[in-house]
Formats: C-alpha cells, structure tokens, sequence
C-alpha cells in the first residue's frame, strides 16, 4: 500500500498519536462511535436547519460574494477528499480481488478489518458534508426532503454498517466516493462561474450507484441464507453479515433509488411540446 504509507510517512508522530482511536473501531473511545452521539449529531443538524431558516426568514440571503470562497473551499476539499479516500480504498482492495476473488472481498468476515480504519475516514466525511445544508440555508435555497433525508440517513447508514462489521460495505463506499469526486469537483467549479457540462451526469451516476448498490446488497442476502432455505439454488460460498445491518441498508439505499429516480423525472424531463396544430 505505497499510497498509505507514503501518505502516513508524511503526517507528524504527534498526528498519528491522536488520531489512533479511528484507526480501529472502538465503542466509547472512537469520537463519534456511539448511538448517542449519532442521535445527537442528527438532532445538532435537524436543529440548526429548522433554526436557521427560522431566523433566515427575518434577514437577506448571505450575498454570493461573501459565501464564494468558503463554499468553493468546501467543495473543492470533498472533492479532492474523496478521490483520496477512493484511491486508498482501490489500492486496498483490487489486490484482495485478485488474490481471493470478488465474492471473497465482499463476503469474508476476516478482509473487513482491512479497511476499517477508511471506513471510519469515509463515516467523518458524512458530518463534514452536513455543511452543504448550511449553504443552502445561508442562500435561502429551498430544502428538499430529499436533500435532508439523505444526509442524515447516510450518517446513520454508515455507522450501522461499522457497528455490525458489513464486510460489502467497501462496493457501496467506493461508488459514493466515486460520485461525490464528480458531484463535489462540479460545485466547485460553478461556485467560481466554470460552466459545467455534467450537471444531469452527476444524477444520472448517483441512480446508476444505487442500482448498483441495491444489486449487491441482494446479492449479499441471497449468499446469507439460501444455503440455508434454499440449497439447490445456484450458490457460491457463505456472506458474512447481519441481518438487521442487511435489510436496514437495503431498505435505506432503495429510498435513495426512488427519491432520485423522482428527482431525476422533476428535474430533467421536460413535459412534452404540444403537437401543432394541423393546417
């Protein structure tokens, strides 16, 4: 892992020190590891959104110029986070595809603690990206459910799949990775007037995501428990997992599917021109 070892050669004694508690799950002393702070993080946001539109109702919307530079930081920061973290995870596990085999690297109890220390990385950036709302309420934009709702169900998301050790969780992690790299590197450059193509790319690759994601959730389920109700059924070997992590997951990544696939229709499909009329 010539990535993350030169990236770690680079950090102070003194970084690696404090940040030893994420390197390895641990309830109570990893920051953020407990359903507690979960809740109270999800209140914290819930909170500040309501609040901050509350009192943004009574003031002007935060000029652009003023938001510019911390909003294009922001952005550009994700973006470059994100391609990290994705190219530490693929550096990590294309060798384990090729030595033990797909089903293995999403299946084997025993590979997910190889990268546990990114799946604590990839759970902070969920509270990191809480601040794209906050933009939001500063330019008085409206508030989709949908961009509420998924924030916080994919802060909790996250943590549920750590707490029960979902060893698939790195497929839905990398193509997330691979979608903000896009999502967050076009709100950059529209931030300081750079035209973007994508815009309809950036949905349209979030759908195809959780398409994906979907897929291998099943796809984990059905090696879970067909040997046990359905063993004539074509089958490779075991999946490691926890039911309630299993479905809670598959439950959360359909809403995403649907609410965008809704989001894709109300935004991009324009409604049909009306036929002219016959001569």
């Amino acid at each position: 892992m010539a990535l993350y070892e030169g990236i770690k050669s680079l950090l102070p004694p003194s970084v690696v020190r404090y940040t030893a508690p994420m390197h390895f799950w641990q309830p109570g002393v990893t920051p953020l590891s407990t359903v507690m702070s979960v809740v109270a993080m999800s209140v914290g946001y819930i909170t500040i959104v309501l609040g901050g539109q509350a009192v943004m109702r009574h003031l002007p919307a935060v000029p652009a110029r003023v938001l510019k530079i911390p909003f294009f930081l922001h952005n550009v920061l994700l973006c470059l986070g994100s391609l990290l973290l994705l190219c530490l995870y693929l550096e990590l596990e294309i060798p384990i595809i090729f030595k033990y085999g797909m089903h293995n690297s999403i299946c084997e109890y025993r590979l997910y603690f190889d990268a546990e220390m990114f799946h604590i990385i990839n759970y902070y950036f969920k509270y990191w990206e809480f601040a794209d709302t906050l933009f939001l309420v500063l330019k008085k934009k409206k508030l989709l459910f949908l961009h509420v709702y998924h924030h916080m169900a994919t802060a909790a998301l996250c943590y549920s799949q750590i707490v029960n050790q979902t060893t698939l969780s790195w497929v839905i992690i990398c193509l997330n990775l691979a979608v903000h790299v896009i999502m967050y590197g076009y709100y950059a450059l529209a931030s300081i007037g750079v035209r973007c193509p994508w815009k309809q790319l950036v949905t349209t690759g979030q759908i195809v995501q959780f398409v994906i994601d979907v897929v291998v959730c099943i796809y984990g389920i059905y090696h879970h428990y067909i040997h046990l109700y359905a063993p004539w059924m074509p089958y490779v070997r075991y999946c490691h997992g926890e039911p309630a992590a299993a479905f809670s997951g598959l439950g959360i990544l359909v809403s995403y599917l649907v609410l965008f696939i809704f989001f894709y229709r109300d935004t991009y499909k324009k409604a049909p021109k009306a036929d002219k009329k016959t001569q």
